[in-house]
């Protein structure tokens, strides 16, 4: 039996085209076990809409995080396995047969990461989707981390691991897949499980997200050599370079424009593919997104550097579990 969840909140503006996609699955779900977080819109009355179409049972769980919704849907599915998907985004038809086709042919595997791609709706999300959002082939399947947009596991191997983390409410999906890696689970990646996902729409909106995600890496002391990395380029490398080129060598600029060369040499190598994708092909749509990726790359710097020194302070107040700690076998 296959159980797909999903926990929302105040979606009302696009979880018709999430239903909508559900509807048209080539493998329907056994079930569909949605946990809404309290929503103040018409989320929940939308989704009712669908119950008579789905196998739909919705779960209110008033002032949840997303780990506490997620958690709550899995502990309720009927199914053996459970496939995880989210707000914000679009299935392809045959995504739940392809995401759960590993798991059931081969006993042995444990979690099926599917993917997905930016879903643009204008230059400014053309040009964030190449940024931030790699192709299906820069991934390296031994090490990807499946985001929990498009994953799909045996709930036996939740439970294993004691579920997702309800401290954390951003970047769980990362810790949740690195304590499955060390229980041992064998994962699979599967690039044609394809969800399409639709970036941000402002920079505002960008900056808060990538905000929250680096406030999310200090809660849980993810990646502290990669921030260290982002810290030293932008306070000691950057201004080094910069005074070298004014007081001592013009010369030193050319560290400048290589550094920049290799930081933006992939999103600039995607952006053709995001372009397909959003069917938009005008001279000024490429010339906005040239000038606009080093400006977003600018702006999430920035938005990592303010919110993960603010992880770390809630997690040297809070004395957070050790995620790294597994439960007994």
């Amino acid at each position: 039996m296959i159980s797909l969840i999903a926990t929302v909140l105040n979606e009302g503006d696009n979880i018709r085209q999430l239903f909508d996609s559900i509807l048209r699955q080539t493998r329907p779900p056994d079930e569909i076990v949605i946990v809404d977080g309290g929503s103040r819109d018409d989320t929940v009355a939308i989704m009712r809409t669908y119950a008579d179409r789905l196998p739909l049972r919705l779960l209110v769980e008033e002032g949840c995080n997303i780990s506490q919704g997620r958690n709550r849907a899995i502990a309720a599915a009927a199914g053996d396995i459970i496939a995880v998907t989210d707000a914000g985004l679009r299935l392809n038809d045959d995504w739940l047969a392809k995401i759960t086709a590993p798991l059931l042919a081969d006993a042995d595997i444990d979690v099926v990461g599917g993917f997905f791609q930016a879903d643009p709706r204008g230059p400014f999300e053309i040009a964030l989707g190449a940024a931030t959002l790699p192709l299906a082939r820069e991934i390296d399947a031994a090490s990807f981390l499946p985001s929990s947009r498009s994953v799909a596991f045996r709930k036996s191997a939740a439970m294993a691991i004691g579920y997702y983390p309800e401290w954390l409410d951003f970047c769980e999906d990362l810790v949740f897949d690195l304590r499955l890696r060390r229980r041992g689970m064998r994962f699979v990646f599967v690039p044609e499980a394809l969800a399409h996902f639709r970036p941000r729409r402002t920079p505002a909106q960008f900056f808060r997200q990538y905000f929250l995600y680096a406030r999310g890496d200090g809660k849980a002391n993810l990646w502290p050599k990669r921030h260290f990395i982002r810290y030293a380029s932008y306070l000691l490398l950057a201004p080094a370079i910069l005074f070298a080129g004014l007081l001592a060598h013009p010369a030193a600029w050319i560290l400048y424009v290589v550094a920049g060369a290799v930081y933006l040499a992939g999103p600039y190598r995607r952006l053709p593919a995001v372009m397909r994708r959003a069917r938009a092909s005008s001279a000024a749509v490429w010339l906005y997104c040239i000038v606009a990726m080093p400006l977003i790359f600018l702006l999430g710097d920035v938005a990592k550097m303010l919110g993960y020194p603010l992880g770390w302070r809630w997690r040297l107040r809070r004395r957070p579990p050790d995620w790294r700690k597994l439960p007994a076998p």
